[in-house]
Parts: C-alpha cells; structure tokens; sequence
C-alpha cells in the first residue's frame, strides 16, 4: 500500500521485488485488495483507489483490469448468437463487450457513445442510440428520452453492468437515473446478463435496480467469493465463470 501511496500503477515485478514474495503470491494478495476496495488492478500491476465518492476518469476505468474485462466480454460474446438484438449498458465493462461483438450481425442498441463507436467502426452490426443527454467523460447516454427509448424495445438480450452487486442488498447503482435505466433494459429483455469483476460483490450502493433472480446470467471470474456465486445460482442465475488475468 505504501508502494502505490503515490497514485501512480507499481507493476507485480516490482511489488514482488518490493515484498520478497512470489508474483504468484503478490497477485494472489492484490486480488484481495481489489476485493476490498483498496486498490485498482491494472494491466501488470495495481494503483491506489480512488477515496470514496471521488470520480475516476473514464480512460483510468477502462485501463483497471483490462485484460480481465477483456476475457468476461468473451464470455458475455459467447452467449449470445449472430442474428439476435440487444441493448447494452453503458460502464468499461460492457465497453469490453462492444469490441467481443465488433464485426457481427446483431442489432445493438448502444447506451453509450463509446460503445456505439466501437461496434459502428466495423460492418456487421446494426448500432441504435437513444436521444438523450450525454455525460461528460464516459459518454453515457442519460434522460427520460433515453429510458422511454430503452422501453419501445423487444430484445433477446440485456448486458448490464453494476456499480455493486450483493446478493443480500440487490443490484444496486449511485444514480436513481441510472438505476431506472437499468430497470428498463432488465424488463425488455429475455436473456438479462450481469457481467462483473469480482470486487462489486463486496460493494453496496444507494439506488437498487433489481434482485438476483431478476438475471438469467452472472459472467465474472471464478476468484469471485464462492459464497456470493452460491447466492446467485441459488437464485436461478446460470453462472459463468472465466480466468482472472
């Protein structure tokens, strides 16, 4: 922890060097860390966490973990066949998902500019937006307009993502805005995916937007806690796991 005080990534060479324990050791200990909070895990390495209620820039976000990200989007790319609709939340996760999907026949409604982007900038997919506000940073598509739009929809599947996931206190979000959101892509849907790196099931946010069994499917990665994995297949949800990077 003091290694990373400074704000900057320290890679798991350096932290070995550092602790004189094993890199196999010092990833093992920085998946805890993540799990609580206390750091953010990087490609090769980990930097401090943001203090609580302090945004983190949407480049920082989509850096932290990417090459998890980038295996549970294949994942989330495996469920879903070419020829099928979708809507798809905004968030790093889901924008991982966009570039699994890239290339293929599918229509995708977009709930981000980033997202829609991504998947736009190759033939094959069909790429809807709603009209709406767009954030600063993230380029999330926000407003009314935007959730009455998500509602005109009929679709097979629905990727979302989650500020915090618990199985006690529910899928939960720090916006109502986006909370409601979420709500709408959840009941439009008839396949409903959560994806998510492990450290949002030690989370709770203030807005919930659903409970566990209101998925048909979790994707996140099988260092997650197993007591959580429990809850959730306990639910009904299909669990699918991948390989942490």
């Amino acid at each position: 922890m003091r290694a990373v005080a400074g704000g900057g990534t320290v890679g798991v060479a350096e932290l070995a060097r550092l602790t004189g324990a094993s890199s196999v050791t010092v990833r093992r200990d920085l998946a805890e860390l993540a799990a609580a909070g206390a750091v953010i895990r990087t490609h090769g390495g980990v930097r401090r966490a943001a203090k609580r209620g302090t945004p983190m820039p949407f480049a920082s976000r989509v850096e932290a973990d990417a090459a998890t990200k980038t295996r549970l989007a294949a994942a989330v790319a495996h469920l879903v066949e070419d020829g099928e609709s979708l809507v798809l939340d905004n968030g790093t996760t889901c924008l991982a998902v966009a570039h699994a999907l890239a290339g293929r026949p599918l229509t995708v409604m977009a709930l981000s500019l980033h997202a829609a982007a991504t998947l736009g900038a190759r033939p094959g997919a069909s790429v809807l937006v709603p009209g709406g506000s767009v954030e600063t940073d993230s380029l999330a598509l926000v407003g009314t307009s935007v959730v009455e739009a998500v509602r005109e929809l009929r679709v097979d599947t629905a990727v979302l993502g989650a500020c915090s996931a618990s199985p006690a206190d529910g899928l939960t979000s720090t916006t109502p805005e986006d909370a409601q959101l979420k709500r709408a892509c959840l009941a439009v849907a008839r396949r409903r995916v959560l994806v998510a790196t492990p450290e949002k099931f030690s989370r709770t946010s203030t807005f919930r937007f659903a409970a566990p069994d209101d998925l048909t499917h979790l994707v996140t990665t099988a260092d997650a806690p197993g007591a959580v994995l429990d809850d959730f297949s306990a639910a009904g949800v299909e669990v699918v796991l991948v390989e942490s990077a």
